[in-house]
């Protein structure tokens, strides 16, 4: 249990970054270039999905899975997020006058609630905690843990390790 809260706060941490990614980018093209909302939405999400991916299977999920197919995955939760939330933006900034910033913070909320499930339980459900670095913090909390066993077996005995 609390290993997947804290899971779930990695995530959160890294798509936050990602999320400044999405937002500075989109930003950059929107006001400073000028460039149509929708292009500039769309550019500024793929490079926080990329971000997002790399970071997420490498720390918070722990993932040595297959690479391409892991990205295969997430291109297909992108094939329907994508239009979905871009037609979305459209409609909501168009039709309605929403504030652009304001749509683009509603989608990367929409995002972050969708995404984090479907990489948990679809893309790395059968690798979580699969690469070097979970296998080293196992090793060190075998280790850990025989020490302490250790140390308590020597408690049991009468003897005491620190004399």
């Amino acid at each position: 249990m609390k290993k997947e809260f804290l899971r779930t706060v990695k995530y959160l941490l890294i798509a936050c970054s990602a999320g400044i990614i999405q937002f500075g980018s989109f930003t950059l093209m929107n006001e400073l270039i000028g460039w149509d909302y929708w292009i500039s939405y769309l550019i500024a999400l793929v490079l926080s999905v990329i971000w997002n991916f790399t970071f997420n299977r490498k720390y918070t999920f722990k993932s040595a899975s297959n690479v391409p197919k892991a990205m295969a995955l997430v291109f297909a939760y992108y094939c329907v997020f994508t239009p979905l939330s871009t037609l979305n933006e459209h409609f909501l900034t168009t039709r309605l006058g929403w504030n652009e910033y304001v749509v683009t913070l509603t989608n990367m909320v929409l995002n972050l609630a969708t995404e984090f499930p479907f990489q948990r339980f679809v893309v790395f459900r059968k690798t979580i905690d699969t690469n070097e670095i979970a296998r080293r913090e196992r090793e060190k909390a075998e280790a850990a843990a025989a020490e302490n066993a250790a140390e308590g077996s020597e408690d049991l005995n009468g003897e005491n390790p620190s004399e």
